[in-house]
């Protein structure tokens, strides 16, 4: 997400009142090519609290088009200066002992606003954390062909979020059966752009809209505490393991969401590894009944109708992962994508 110190509308205070609204008890603030200093920490409204974190977009301004941007997190340096080479990039981020993200792997033009394709295109790149598999506004640029559906998008947001980007979804199966742990997250990049067509003046997915779509839901090893330094060691190792799924929230919340597997010696949750030997039981829990798909190795291997748990067992290796559908105004959408679990 970004703010004014970028190419977005609002303030780092205005994102806090965002998230108060919507109801999330984590931001991660990512400005391009600014490591934004003196906004970390909790922000208070009455009897609530949430957390912002600083991280940030890198991507190289020189190169014409700005493709391969990456997404930083608790790297606590500026690293915009490694821009030119993707690699080295994502080498100095670990090296500052943060972790990275390929931002929006699939971003294609949008012709009618003047938005060029910004997909991420280095592939030979490796030791990344992740990918960003569902973020939202890139999702926006898939069904704006003209002005006049960008003024109906403006108008009916909720409308716009179907599911990440198919190819988005078949890079990342291809990196993970290939042996590769990849984390995926989902992101808002919200901007709270401010549209001007004619009399028409609008703000297009305000932050605290925004918020209640597309979120990141990770699953802490304790609560968060209230100390700063120690909450955001949380996150970011929830984070780093693959210890989170990705929500749609606005259909129905995702929270409550768990895929866990249970091994005879030991047991794993996403973004864990597990032995095959003896036999494996899957059990993915939803918070309300949906249409589940167990995928394994990029394929559907079970579904199930109108549930609201699912179990399997298996002695096969492979990369299991869950996706969820809900119909939501009038469509089937995807509604929560988790991380795998890695049978071995």
């Amino acid at each position: 997400m970004h703010t004014r110190y970028s190419d977005g509308s609002g303030t780092h205070k205005d994102i806090a009142s965002a998230a108060f609204k919507a109801g999330v008890d984590v931001v991660i603030v990512t400005d391009h090519n600014i490591l934004v200093n003196g906004f970390e920490g909790y922000y208070k409204e009455k009897n609530k609290k949430i957390l912002m974190l600083i991280g940030e977009e890198i991507h190289d301004q020189a190169c014409n088009p700005q493709k391969n941007h990456l997404l930083v997190f608790g790297a606590n340096r500026e690293l915009a200066t490694f821009a030119e080479n993707p690699q080295n990039l994502i080498n100095q981020v670990s090296h500052a002992g943060g972790l990275s993200f390929l931002a929006h792997p699939d971003d294609p033009e949008a012709k009618a606003f003047n938005e060029i394709d910004i997909s991420w295109e280095d592939w030979s790149v490796q030791t990344y954390t992740g990918i960003e598999l569902w973020n939202a506004l890139s999702e926006l640029k898939t069904v704006v062909p003209t002005k006049l559906h960008g003024a109906f998008y403006a108008f009916f947001p909720s409308l716009v979020a179907h599911q990440p980007i198919p190819n988005t979804i078949k890079k990342w199966d291809e990196l993970t059966a290939n042996g590769n742990k990849v984390v995926a997250i989902g992101g808002s990049d919200a901007h709270a752009l401010k549209m001007n067509m004619g009399f028409i003046h609008k703000t297009i997915f305000p932050y605290d809209f925004h918020f209640r779509t597309v979120n990141t839901h990770a699953l802490l090893s304790s609560p968060l505490t209230g100390d700063v330094t120690l909450d955001k060691s949380l996150i970011y190792k929830a984070l780093a393991n693959g210890h989170c799924f990705i929500g749609y929230d606005l259909p129905a919340p995702t929270k409550g969401f768990r895929f866990s597997a249970q091994g005879k010696d030991s047991s794993a949750i996403m973004g864990d590894e597990i032995s095959a030997k003896n036999g494996v039981t899957l059990q993915a829990k939803l918070p309300f009944h949906a249409e589940i798909h167990l995928i394994k190795d990029g394929q559907v291997i079970q579904t199930w109708k109108n549930q609201i748990a699912c179990t399997h067992i298996t002695t096969e290796p492979g990369v299991y992962r869950i996706e969820v559908y809900k119909r939501y105004l009038g469509k089937k959408r995807g509604w929560i994508y988790s991380n795998p679990i890695y049978v071995r």
